[in-house]
């Protein structure tokens, strides 16, 4: 779940065997304490400062880990802090608090003291480093790694792998709370943020006051997920959607994707997969020709032309991003501890994967991936980065509802990363959630939505 700005899924390896995180002071006989205060370089208005936390919240692993945080300085903000997560796996935060606070949320910020930081693993001072995964992959979701790419990161992280992961990163969340001295904060997460917040919700109930999920991923894990069957499915619905926005196109993109899918390789389709959704970052209308007009250039590809695509296809190719604003490694190390996979869990044996993967696939409809494929479906990037990433315990993964606290939802109807179906799952598991829909938008309505009508209900939401 991913953007190339800010987004735009899954939890701690150790943490089922090992009875869950605790929390853990990071100085004798004291809560924790955030040190080197400075003015943040170049962002005036907010301090920049370290937060040290434990490697291992359980306590089995020894060590420590610093991590920058960033606050704004109305220390005396009227209705107190709010967290504000940033997304990825693997995406930093404090070198973007300016922007989300000052320039897209200024009239929270009036009434908030905004933090963010960069969570384990991310970051300039921090980011997890696996060169393959990195020249390979970048900041996709589904671009297809080489198995090499994998278990060179694996090797590089070692033991530590499990460490930088969800349940991890939640309980840092907690350590930053009492760092900060307050009793509630309010939690407001995109994409895979939204995921770590409703995390923190679950297990800090009496610390959050509201929630905010924007471009939203369900909190429990499933292999569905992992298969991305949800946003395969939510193509045909956002390209049609598309379409018949005035002028119609006049004919139907999902069918076009379809055949076009079907007429080339299975790598040909995951690149599809891979470049729609990138593209929808660029043109949420998935139809303006500055931008290459994907719906258009599907429908040429169909009747016999793909120059058009395949410039597509190659104008958004993964891999290369930077780690400092995208660690790879940190993404492949949090989905593959915390996911649910076809073959099971972290634990599964390597061995055994592929076989329960094919089991899988032979029993899966074909309306289960279309307008893609069962191919396409197996080897993206969740899949394909995970299937040969080394067995280890698995994390925690919580069914139960979100707390009984007041939580807005928030999605784009053109969202392809995180696609409006998993807002409404989980807006089913919140007993005091609001999903407001924002037509025409894409993925991060907070960051990058072009009009204001979602940021709108997150300013009622937290007046």
């Amino acid at each position: 779940m991913r953007s190339k700005l800010l987004t735009a899924g899954l939890v701690l390896a150790l943490t089922a065997a090992l009875g869950g995180v605790a929390a853990a002071d990071t100085r004798p006989g004291g809560r924790p304490t955030l040190t080197d205060s400075h003015p943040c370089p170049g962002q005036p208005g907010f301090t920049c400062s370290t937060l040290t936390v434990p490697l291992d919240h359980t306590g089995r692993v020894p060590g420590t880990l610093k991590l920058p945080i960033a606050a704004a300085d109305n220390v005396d903000a009227p209705k107190g802090v709010l967290l504000f997560l940033t997304g990825g796996p693997g995406q930093g935060g404090v070198g973007t608090i300016t922007r989300i606070a000052t320039q897209r949320l200024p009239e929270v910020a009036k009434d908030y003291r905004f933090v963010m930081l960069d969570q384990r693993g991310t970051g300039p001072s921090g980011a997890l480093l696996c060169p393959g995964l990195q020249a390979q992959m970048g900041s996709s979701d589904i671009a297809t790694p080489t198995p090499d790419a994998v278990t060179e990161c694996a090797r590089i992280l070692g033991d530590t792998a499990p460490l930088y992961s969800t349940d991890q990163t939640v309980a840092d969340f907690d350590q930053l709370r009492q760092a900060l001295n307050v009793p509630k904060m309010v939690v407001d997460g995109v994409s895979y943020g939204s995921f770590t917040a409703a995390r923190y919700a679950i297990a800090h109930p009496g610390n959050v006051s509201k929630v905010v999920l924007d471009s939203v991923l369900p909190h429990h894990a499933t292999a569905s997920a992992s298969l991305y069957l949800t946003g395969l499915q939510a193509e045909a619905r956002v390209l049609r959607l598309a379409c018949a926005t005035p002028p119609a196109c006049g004919y139907d993109p999902a069918e076009d994707l379809a055949w076009v899918v079907r007429h080339r390789s299975t790598a040909d389709g995951v690149k599809i997969f891979d470049t729609i959704v990138s593209y929808e970052f660029s043109d949420p209308s998935y139809r303006n020709p500055a931008a290459g007009d994907i719906i258009g250039a599907l429908h040429q590809a169909r009747s016999g032309s793909s120059g058009q695509l395949d410039n597509l296809l190659e104008a958004y190719k993964s891999g290369g991003d930077n780690p400092a604003s995208f660690s790879a490694g940190l993404h492949a190390a949090t989905l593959c501890a915390d996911q649910r996979f076809p073959w099971g869990s972290a634990a599964t044996p390597v061995s055994l994967r592929q076989p329960l993967l094919s089991l899988t696939a032979r029993a899966l409809p074909p309306q289960a991936t279309w307008p893609y494929t069962t191919a396409v479906a197996t080897q993206q990037g969740f899949i394909q980065s995970c299937l040969p990433w080394p067995a280890e315990r698995p994390g925690s993964n919580p069914s139960s509802r979100l707390p009984n606290v007041p939580i807005l939802l928030l999605n784009g109807d053109h969202d392809l990363s995180t696609p409006l179906e998993w807002a409404k799952e989980e807006a089913r598991q919140a007993p005091r959630g609001k999903l407001v829909v924002v037509p025409g938008a894409s993925h991060s309505i907070q960051n990058r939505e072009l009009g204001h009508a979602g940021r709108d209900a997150v300013i009622a939401f937290l007046g």
